[in-house]
């Protein structure tokens, strides 16, 4: 079986390339799993600082692959009652996103279950659940609001718009718009700086950071992987 998830080290940097470009790196069983793995492998690693996730060829992820959807276990790929936010909120180590092209939908909550990200001047974003009816369950209704405030995350999920680069950086959900060719790099840099500091105050400061963010959404996220489950639930008995 091919490899749809990509894993390299550079020096101290990870870096996990999500590949099926010929699907715009859509989400699948297999994509989970293996892009689970990356991460928790790279986390136990003591060499490794700092993660960098990118999508090959033009997108970044275009989401769940809705030709896998009534098939595919998405709400526990590994059947370990692991899913995204649980994997991404247990890494120590920081992950940079790094969003070319499409991240829509399910490909959104990815970049989002990043720690921070960074944009090239084609990115575009788009939350897409409410148009087609499929229920968010990798952190959309909460995480979105974390990094733009309720007034502009409503306008996102209720209208469904895309928000290209120039927005997303207006608004605050990405740290830095790049050229293309400059993207990769540029992420591989700022994952550089953070994994030369001190370990061990650097998993401190995180984990502080994280605690006063993620106060108030924990709630709000059992309640969106329960519902998730009972969506995913149904679309597997169609």
């Amino acid at each position: 079986m091919t490899s749809v998830v990509l894993y390299e080290k550079k020096g101290a940097v990870g870096l996990i390339t999500l590949n099926r470009p010929e699907r715009k790196n859509a989400i699948t069983q297999q994509l989970l799993t293996e892009l689970f793995d990356c991460v928790e492998e790279a986390d136990a690693d003591g060499e490794v600082g700092a993660l960098v996730l990118c999508g090959q060829g033009n997108s970044f992820c275009s989401g769940i692959d809705l030709d896998c959807l009534a098939t595919d276990n998405l709400v526990n790929p590994r059947g370990d009652g692991r899913d995204m936010v649980d994997v991404f909120q247990k890494c120590a180590t920081p992950i940079i996103g790094a969003v070319s092209g499409y991240a829509i939908t399910g490909g959104f909550e990815l970049a989002l279950n990043c720690d921070f990200l960074i944009a090239d001047d084609s990115a575009c974003f788009m939350d897409t659940h409410a148009k087609i009816g499929i229920h968010p369950g990798w952190g959309m209704t909460q995480l979105l609001q974390q990094a733009v405030g309720r007034r502009r995350a409503l306008q996102i999920s209720l209208t469904c718009e895309k928000i290209p680069a120039d927005k997303a950086f207006c608004w605050g959900l990405v740290n830095e718009v790049v050229s293309r060719e400059a993207l990769l790099p540029r992420a591989l840099e700022l994952a550089s700086l953070i994994a030369s500091v001190n370990r061990e105050m650097m998993h401190t400061v995180k984990s502080y950071i994280e605690v006063q963010s993620g106060a108030h959404v924990d709630e709000g996220l059992a309640r969106e992987k329960a519902a998730f489950k009972t969506f995913a639930a149904k679309a597997l008995m169609c």
